[in-house]
């Protein structure tokens, strides 16, 4: 950045710094809020959810990968200096999501039955150098195993304790990265398991998830190591009828169970957000998992927009005072464009959000709780007029990256350099 720049942003700051304080907002405050507050990049946006393994299984479990761009990630070392780049152009110190089909094996028929710690020592260690932390997923879904759709629920008892074995040895896993960085790793289990029309008998289906799950979780590991997490969603592709893993389901197993619940902003109804669920869950679990993606007519998991969906779930996490209990991550893969731009959008996008809720002048809040409602909408739109982009423009160059759209310009040199070479 030129000094004509820097001198720019400054001034900016300094007159954004003034207009907030009018409205008694601390912005050091927020800013030091959100540089505490990671966001966990998944992997699977570098290589379009293929994973490393050495067995060929086409894309399953109803997901679904739009678009041929040139350059995915071939390779773990690959991924990794895909997912560097990215970081480097966020402001911030952040995670990253591994699914378990990311181990590096090298060259082995490992089928997901058998992982350990050591097919991950790759990561952990590039993690420790990156001053990062890692979460993880078992892998349930583009296996044969799981072809007919069910996996933790399916009817037959061998390929149930299959994917039991998996869910366990995930865990193994996760509880290594999260003792080898000294961060918790989260580990959150999705299954598709679901019928494409009505089923006949429900709660039999339910009652083999529920068992295959209290099994998976039997062992116990310290939270500073790691914290579990399970997934529901409305339907999936191959599952439109019928889910097994449902909002009701899990809710019920996380109460009960102490675990934390996965709310994925594309896995409910097309009008409903996870914004409003994100109170009410948080008055009966001590943490969630926030999987931030962003559907378009159904779950298709577009790369995050500064929408008004984005801005509602940020606001809800700061209204309630848990940034400390609601982990963030992202969950979206997007094969039309360049993916390293993809996560640098998507996590920018999200610290956008969450950097205007925590510049929120504190005088609508006071409306409400005085009953003047009149108030309370007048100040929430006068709010969107108070200059967050110069406080914005400021975080980024305090972090040392780009500010405005100017980090796209090393995206591209990036491109040019490293990823067009790949065929």
């Amino acid at each position: 950045m030129t000094i004509a720049a820097h001198d720019s942003v400054e001034n900016a700051f300094r007159l954004a710094h003034e207009r907030y304080a009018e409205h008694n907002v601390d912005v050091v405050a927020a800013l030091e809020t959100l540089r505490s507050s990671p966001v966990s990049l998944q992997c699977w946006q570098g290589d379009d959810v293929t994973g490393f393994e050495a067995m060929a299984n086409p894309l399953g479990g109803g997901i679904a990968v739009t678009g041929n761009y040139p350059g995915r990630a071939r390779t773990a070392p690959e991924l990794r200096s895909d997912l560097a780049k990215a970081l480097s152009l966020i402001p911030g110190n952040h995670r990253v999501n591994l699914h378990a089909s990311y181990g590096e094996f090298g060259g082995e028929r490992v089928d997901r039955d058998a992982i350990t710690p050591a097919h991950f020592s790759g990561w952990i260690e590039w993690a420790k150098e990156h001053h990062l932390g890692l979460d993880f997923n078992p892998t349930c879904f583009s296996h044969p195993h799981a072809a007919s759709g069910f996996t933790l629920a399916h009817s037959d008892q061998t390929i149930r304790d299959f994917w039991i074995e998996h869910c366990r040895r995930s865990r193994v896993v996760g509880a290594a990265m999260g003792a080898a960085l000294g961060t918790p790793c989260v580990t959150n289990v999705w299954v598709p398991d679901g019928y494409k029309d009505t089923p006949a008998d429900r709660l039999a289906i339910r009652e083999r998830l529920l068992q295959s799950l209290d099994e998976v979780f039997a062992t116990d590991f310290p939270n500073t190591e790691l914290l579990d997490a399970v997934e529901p969603k409305l339907f999936g592709i191959g599952s439109e009828s019928f889910t097994a893993g449902s909002a009701e389901f899990y809710f019920g197993y996380c109460v009960t169970r102490k675990v934390l619940l996965c709310l994925d902003a594309g896995h409910f109804h097309p009008t409903e957000s996870i914004s409003d669920k994100i109170s009410s869950v948080l008055l009966y679990l001590p943490r969630i998992l926030l999987h931030v993606s962003r559907g378009v007519r159904w779950d298709s998991d577009h790369v995050i927009t500064l929408n008004d969906d984005l801005l509602a779930i940020a606001r809800e996490i700061v209204a309630a005072d848990a940034l400390s209990r609601v982990h963030l991550g992202l969950d979206y893969f997007d094969a039309t464009i360049n993916r390293v731009a993809a996560w640098v959008i998507g996590v920018r996008n999200l610290q956008k959000a969450l950097l205007i809720a925590l510049l929120e002048p504190p005088a609508i809040k006071l409306a409400e709780q005085e009953g003047d409602l009149t108030a309370r909408l007048a100040l929430q739109e006068e709010a969107r007029m108070l200059p967050f982009a110069s406080v914005w423009d400021y975080f980024c160059e305090t972090a040392d990256v780009p500010t405005g759209a100017t980090w796209l310009e090393e995206v591209r040199q990036y491109e040019q350099s490293v990823t067009n070479s790949r065929q």
